[in-house]
């Protein structure tokens, strides 16, 4: 399974998520069904049907739609990229129950009205055995994150909302704890598998540093690793990312 192509921060940046589903894809099998509802461009979506599976992307941009489905013809995929337009409430109306062997589901819950009624939705798609793939934003990294900006009544706003937010500049994005993960995950009907940090320390990382330091982006990529499930650093992650099976 490939990584993120956009260099050694990139890599750093999404290695444990794609570490994390190439595992469970080569446990469930070759030629799998995969949803990514919010998939955008195909970030995931291309390089899973480039691994041989068939992968449909609902996402409510038709301009992203387009551009997904230019990226997968011109990898010579697109007969195995299906877009369809609509978001994460529809998911259920456009994808059959039951035919899915994994549900991406990544940055999307922090922009849906109720993430608990939503998540339950989608996840009927899946087939019994089949996994999810959670990755939503941390409500610590937010409010460190805020703080370190210089903006501490923001940083005190994220901590005490109750969804995590910060304000109307912020698009009004929730953000979630692991435990808060956790009970919505399970709330669903699945069992949590991994819950992993994504982003530790990567996002704290000047570029320019990564490209002046011989072997530092590898050393990175090594920490970030070594960090995803450790704590404290895994909950300071500015993502949280889970893995799930529908029992």
């Amino acid at each position: 399974m490939p990584h993120d192509s956009r260099g050694p921060a990139g890599s750093a940046r999404t290695a444990v998520v794609w570490e994390v589903l190439s595992a469970a894809l080569a446990e469930a099998g070759p030629d799998l069904h995969v949803v990514d509802a919010g998939g955008g461009t195909g970030g995931f979506a291309v390089p899973l049907a480039a691994a041989g599976h068939r992968v449909t992307v609902v996402d409510p941009s038709p301009d992203s739609l387009a551009a997904l489905q230019r990226r997968a013809a011109e990898r010579g995929l697109g007969d195995r990229v299906t877009g369809l337009q609509g978001d994460l409430t529809e998911l259920p109306g456009m994808v059959a129950a039951g035919s899915a062997d994994l549900l991406l589901c990544h940055s999307v819950l922090e922009l849906v009205d109720d993430p608990a009624e939503a998540l339950a939705g989608s996840v009927g798609v899946l087939r019994q055995g089949g996994r999810l793939s959670l990755l939503a934003a941390n409500r610590a990294a937010a409010v460190l994150a805020r703080a370190l900006a210089g903006h501490p009544d923001e940083s005190a706003h994220a901590l005490t909302d109750p969804a995590g937010r910060w304000g109307p500049g912020d698009g009004m994005r929730r953000r979630f704890s692991a435990d808060a993960l956790r009970e919505l995950v399970s709330g669903a009907g699945l069992h949590v598998e991994q819950l992993h940090g994504v982003r530790v320390v990567s996002d704290l990382v000047p570029g320019a540093v990564l490209d002046a330091e011989p072997g530092a982006a590898a050393a990175l990529l090594a920490l970030e690793r070594a960090l995803s499930d450790r704590l404290p650093f895994r909950d300071i992650a500015t993502q949280l990312h889970v893995l799930a099976l529908r029992r």
